[in-house]
């Protein structure tokens, strides 16, 4: 046992698997330490959850806007914007950035970002950079501003966000020639995982699977679960506090599916999805961080991908908590662009 399993006052600072950069670039925030507590619980009334799940975004949006400005901004890549119907009848912004000139088909990324399906934004530094870095490795990548169920870009409760990265998808996919566009996949990190994984999930539903080349799912935020820390998942445990507490994801939640009506959905939240809905699955990768609260739940979803008879890889970055491998790339610039790497290669081997 590690972490805080062993002593409850552990801290991603403290706790000695911990890479000393990203230890060092938290150090400055104070986030070092055990992360604040969101000032309301999960079971308040709604406008207490939305007013906390607000104040976390403009508290983490200023240490996430710092933390970017170190990023690698690469050249040789543009950035056009245009906008499209959702299939709930709103307005959809998507950010395409491709090498300049694009010269033959690429693969193309449709990449979700990450806070949760709550919070952040497709414009947020972090993941424009990270777009941009995705994109001068030879992609066509395409970012999704989708409705959250919180912050700036909320309240919109789960479907919302959902049917806003499928309607992404499938326009990508109907105008991939336009595009430059050979095939496409799904990516993206902690909540931006969880709706790589869940888009899938609705595809097959729907009809339109085959849409889909493959998902790569980075530290997803998958279970729904976060608040009870259930023993099938002792990361949630030892790792809580480090860069996410259970109260944290536990109010995303809160606002996400607000009734917990669709709990065991495998739309809401892929882990939910029943054995004969993983069945038939195009290639996945599922990166986790070793550090990070969301570490087992994706180690759990990639073995019953793999028993399900789906090609899937599983990816452990170690030294690294929630999602560091991107926000820290500027402190882990070695990490940073291996998984930078493996997202592209993984596009590139589907051809």
């Amino acid at each position: 046992m590690h972490g805080r399993l062993t002593d409850p006052g552990c801290t991603i600072g403290t706790d000695p698997r911990a890479d000393p950069r990203m230890v060092k670039a938290l150090a400055q925030f104070g986030l070092d330490k055990h992360m604040p507590l969101p000032s309301a619980t999960p079971d308040a009334p709604m406008a207490e959850r939305l007013a906390a799940v607000a104040a976390t975004e403009k508290r983490m949006g200023r240490v996430l806007e710092q933390l970017a400005q170190t990023l690698p901004s690469p050249t040789g890549v543009v950035t056009m914007t245009t906008t499209i119907a959702g299939v709930d009848g709103n307005d959809i912004a998507l950010y395409i950035t491709h090498p300049n000139p694009i010269g033959a088909e690429l693969p193309g990324v449709v990449h979700f970002h990450g806070g949760g399906m709550a919070i952040n934004g497709v414009t947020d530094l972090s993941y424009t950079r990270a777009r941009e870095n995705l994109a001068a490795t030879g992609l066509v990548v395409i970012g999704v501003e989708f409705r959250n169920a919180g912050g700036r870009l909320g309240p919109h409760p789960y479907p919302a966000g959902l049917n806003d990265c499928a309607s992404a998808i499938r326009w990508t996919y109907a105008n991939r020639a336009d595009l430059g566009i050979s095939h496409l996949i799904t990516c993206g990190e902690s909540g931006g995982g969880n709706l790589t994984l869940t888009t899938l999930h609705k595809a097959k539903r729907e009809g339109w699977l085959n849409e889909i080349a493959g998902a790569y799912a980075q530290c997803p935020f998958l279970s729904g679960r976060w608040y009870e820390q259930p023993d099938e998942l002792p990361s949630l445990k030892e790792c809580d506090g480090y860069f996410l507490t259970r109260e944290i994801m536990g109010l995303a939640a809160a606002v996400y599916d607000p009734t917990g009506e669709n709990a065991h959905d495998g739309a809401c939240y892929a882990s939910r999805a029943t054995d004969d809905e993983l069945s038939g699955l195009p290639p996945h990768v599922i990166s986790v961080n070793e550090i990070d609260p969301l570490r087992d739940e994706g180690l759990l979803y990639y073995r019953r991908l793999v028993r399900a008879g789906v090609p899937a890889v599983g990816r452990v970055v170690v030294g690294t908590g929630h999602g560091c491998d991107l926000l820290l790339g500027g402190y882990l610039p070695d990490v940073f662009a291996a998984t930078i790497r493996d997202v592209s290669g993984f596009a590139k081997s589907l051809a």
